[in-house]
C-alpha cells in the first residue's frame, strides 16, 4: 500500500514540476530564436587636412661620383711575361717612375745582334770607300777608264746605305729593349691594376690605370627621358655625401648614347674650385643637383604619405564632406615627391578636406568627427626638413600641384 502511494506521488510532482517551469523554457527558446538589435557603428575622430596651393621645395638629385678629367690605361709597346710590378692600387706615382717591368733578355738578344750587323755593315763600307779611292787615284793616272770609277762609287754608296740600315735597326731594337720598362708619363694616382706579376701579356694590354693630377669630374646618369634637358654649359649643384659642402659646377660634356645595360646617360660635370686640392677626394659620392631640374616656387598640391590609399590599382584618398560630416574615396594622380609629401597631379581642387591619418579603418559614407588635441597633449614638433625628392618617379610635363595645410 505505501508504495503505491510513493508512485502516486512522483508522478504528481512531475506534472506539477513541467507545468510550472514550460513557461519558462519557452520564453528562453523565443528570446535565444529572435534577431540582435544591430550595433550602431562608432563616429571615429579623424585628422583633417585643408588643400591649399603652395610650392615646390626640393628638385631631382643624383647621386654621382668624383673622378679625374684625364684618367690613362697604360700598358706596354710590346709583349712578354711580367717580372715585377712594384705598384699597388691608391699609390702615388711621379712621372717617370717604374710602374712594371716585362722579361728584357729577348729584346736585348736581338740588339745584340742588331750591333753586329752595324759592325758588318761599317766594314763592307770601310773596303767599298777605299776600293772607291785607289781606283779614283787610277783614273787620275789614266790608267784605268771612268767606268771603273763609277762602279766603285755605287757599291761605296750601297754599302753606306747597308750601313745606315743597320744602324736603324740598332735604334728600335734598343727602343723595344726599352719599352719593357711601364713608366708614368704624367703624375697621379694609381686606380686600377690590371695585371700581376708572371703573367704573359701581349702589346697594348692594359697594366695600370692611372688617375692623373689636375681637375675634377663629377660623373652621373640620367633617364632617357629626362636628358633633354641637361644642356652643355648649365649649371650644377654639388653637395659632398662625406663633409657636406655644396660646391658649384657646370656640365661640361652629356653622352651622345645611351648606356646598353642600364638605358641612362652619363652627365660630366666640371667642378669651379679654385684649387684643385679643394675639390672632393677621387672616387667619394656626391649628390648632384641639376638647376635645370630645379622647381622651386613651382605651385604644387602635397599630402603627406599617411593621406594616401590604395583602391585597386589607382591611389585614393577619404574626402570629408563637412555638410553631412561622412567620408568618400577619390581617386587621385601622383606626380612626384617633394621632401616627405607626395605631390598630387589631378584629382584635388583647393578647399577640399582631406583625411590624413587612419584611412585603412575607414568606409565608404562612414560618418566622422574632426580630432581635436588636448592641451596637455600638445607636443612640440621642430619643422621637418625636405628630404631628397626619387628620381624615378618624377613625373614630366607641367604638373598642376599644391600642398595641404592642417584644419583645426
Amino acid at each position: 500500500m505505501s508504495s503505491a502511494l510513493l508512485e502516486i506521488k512522483t508522478v504528481m510532482y512531475k506534472k506539477s514540476f513541467s507545468v510550472r517551469f514550460l513557461p519558462l523554457a519557452a520564453a528562453i527558446v523565443l528570446v535565444a530564436c529572435s534577431k540582435p538589435a544591430p550595433v550602431e557603428e562608432p563616429v571615429r575622430a579623424v585628422k583633417v587636412l585643408t588643400v591649399g596651393m603652395g610650392s615646390m621645395q626640393s628638385g631631382a638629385e643624383f647621386a654621382g661620383e668624383v673622378r679625374a678629367r684625364v684618367e690613362s690605361r697604360l700598358g706596354f709597346r710590346v709583349g712578354g711575361k711580367i717580372t715585377q710590378r712594384p705598384v699597388e692600387v691608391g699609390q702615388r706615382v711621379k712621372a717617370g717612375q717604374l710602374l712594371a717591368q716585362l722579361d728584357p733578355q729577348d729584346f736585348r738578344l736581338a740588339a745584340e745582334a742588331a750591333k753586329a750587323q752595324v759592325a758588318q755593315a761599317a766594314t763592307n763600307r770601310n773596303l767599298a770607300a777605299a776600293d772607291y779611292k785607289r781606283f779614283k787615284e787610277l783614273k787620275d793616272q789614266n790608267f784605268i777608264s771612268g767606268a771603273e770609277v763609277e762602279r766603285r762609287e755605287a757599291t761605296l754608296n750601297a754599302a753606306q746605305a747597308q750601313l745606315e740600315q743597320a744602324q736603324a735597326q740598332l735604334s728600335g731594337q734598343r727602343n723595344q729593349a726599352a719599352y719593357t720598362n711601364l713608366l708614368a708619363d704624367v703624375s697621379g694616382v694609381v686606380t686600377a691594376v690590371e695585371a700581376e706579376r708572371g703573367q704573359v701579356v701581349a702589346a697594348g694590354t692594359p697594366v695600370v690605370r692611372i688617375a692623373q693630377d689636375g681637375p675634377r669630374d663629377i660623373v652621373f646618369s640620367v633617364p632617357e627621358d629626362r636628358v633633354s634637358m641637361i644642356k652643355e654649359g648649365s649649371g650644377v649643384d654639388v653637395r659632398a655625401w662625406s663633409a657636406g659642402e655644396n660646391l658649384k659646377g657646370m656640365v661640361r660634356e652629356v653622352a651622345a648614347s645611351a648606356d646598353p645595360v642600364t638605358r641612362t646617360y652619363q652627365v660630366k660635370v666640371s667642378l669651379d674650385v679654385a684649387n684643385p686640392k679643394d675639390a672632393p677626394p677621387l672616387g667619394s659620392t656626391v649628390y648632384v643637383s641639376p638647376q635645370a631640374f630645379a622647381r622651386s616656387g613651382v605651385a604644387v598640391i602635397k599630402l603627406p604619405t599617411s593621406a594616401f590609399k590604395q583602391d585597386g590599382k589607382t591611389s585614393a584618398v577619404w574626402v570629408l564632406d563637412p555638410a553631412t560630416m561622412t567620408v568618400r574615396s577619390q581617386p587621385v594622380e601622383i606626380a612626384t615627391a617633394d621632401g616627405n609629401d607626395v605631390v598630387v597631379s589631378a584629382g584635388l581642387t583647393p578647399g577640399m578636406l582631406v583625411v590624413s591619418a587612419g584611412v585603412h579603418v575607414l568606409t565608404p559614407g562612414q560618418k566622422v568627427s574632426i580630432y581635436k588635441e588636448k592641451e596637455g597633449d600638445k607636443v612640440a614638433v621642430s619643422p621637418a626638413t625636405a628630404a631628397s625628392s626619387a628620381t624615378g618617379s618624377v613625373a614630366t610635363g607641367t604638373v598642376v600641384q599644391a600642398p595641404a595645410s592642417a584644419a583645426k
